[in-house]
């Protein structure tokens, strides 16, 4: 409690007093709709003010959390302890020579698709993928053969001792949805993205918009309606997940108010009065029994943040673990 006074009380003498405000539900700001409130909220719209933000409550040692669009996260019943900041810094240029400069906050599906009108090639898989430009860095997102590693030239971070650096697509050491800054320590300050600029390259608008219209299609056809967070675990070496989970017998599976979708067998849904414990706990039950069943390990996509009971669930990638 002394950090988070002392980090409400920096706030307003460096005149952010109004921007904070105390013990905010988060369920509207993910997609799932679960979730307890934040010790501490703010709504960021410009990088300036982000990072002065961050970089206040890592002086008075309150845990800081940047959220996007809140897909692929799960926020405990619980809450979140700290500080949470709603990332909407959305600034975006398209340079004559086709470099797109963004900041973290966009929204990946809307750049996706100013980009197809504008005749730029390089996105257009994208069009439809939920979350922001900044997860979607850390995660390597892709889709239908695109990556953002692929097009990635250099991103600007902010790193856990306060400098912005420009990190090259190199630094970032990207593999089938991960990169460093996905794989630093979750217990410690970790790396925010600021910014990133991709590399595009000069398209036919109507090939471009024909392919677009294609992948829209195909996602509609086969991403279920409803409260999720995407996709929910990683694909293995060999078979993708909903394949093994459809074969383990899960599709359509529930605990409490979770359910594995009926209509494509990696998405947990939320079906209207799950708890985030129940989707958790979902997780965990599918990780369980495809590897008791197949031998397979499934490798969750979703991050568990918040307040999580030390007694309760965890949930690793790679292989779930109950705790007693």
């Amino acid at each position: 409690m002394i950090g988070l006074r002392r980090f409400v009380e920096a706030m307003a003498r460096a005149g952010y007093g109004d921007r904070v405000t105390a013990d905010v539900p988060l369920a509207g700001y993910t997609s799932f709709g679960v979730g307890g409130s934040a010790d501490l909220l703010a709504v960021a719209q410009r990088v300036e003010d982000l990072v002065s933000w961050v970089r206040l409550a890592r002086e008075a040692e309150v845990a800081c959390l940047v959220l996007g669009s809140g897909t692929n996260v799960l926020v405990s019943d619980r809450g979140v302890r700290g500080l949470v900041i709603i990332n909407e810094c959305r600034d975006h240029q398209i340079s004559d020579e086709g470099l797109l400069r963004a900041e973290s906050g966009c929204l990946f599906c809307e750049l996706a698709g100013e980009t197809v009108k504008a005749g730029w090639a390089g996105l257009e898989w994208a069009v439809g993928i939920p979350g922001t430009l900044g997860g979607a860095v850390v995660g390597n997102a892709g889709a239908y053969g695109g990556y953002v590693g692929d097009i990635l030239v250099e991103a600007v971070l902010l790193r856990a001792d306060g400098r912005v650096e420009r990190a090259p697509r190199e630094a970032l050491h990207y593999g089938y949805r991960t990169s460093a800054l996905k794989r630093e320590d979750p217990a410690k300050p970790r790396t925010i993205v600021l910014e990133a600029r991709l590399a595009l390259r000069p398209g036919d608008a109507d090939e471009l918009r024909e392919r677009a219209r294609a992948v829209t299609e195909q996602r509609l056809a086969h991403t279920p309606r409803g409260a999720c967070a995407g996709s929910t675990f990683m694909r293995t070496e060999h078979y993708p997940a909903g394949f093994l989970i459809e074969q383990a017998g899960l599709k359509g599976y529930r605990i409490g108010g979770a359910q594995v979708s009926e209509r494509h067998a990696n998405f947990i849904m939320n079906t209207g009065s799950a708890t985030a414990e129940d989707i958790a706990r979902l997780i965990l039950y599918v990780q369980e029994r495809v590897w008791r069943d197949l031998a397979q390990r499934l490798e969750p996509e979703i991050q568990l943040i918040g307040d999580w009971p030390g007694d309760g669930l965890r949930v690793e990638a790679g292989h779930p673990e109950r705790t007693s």
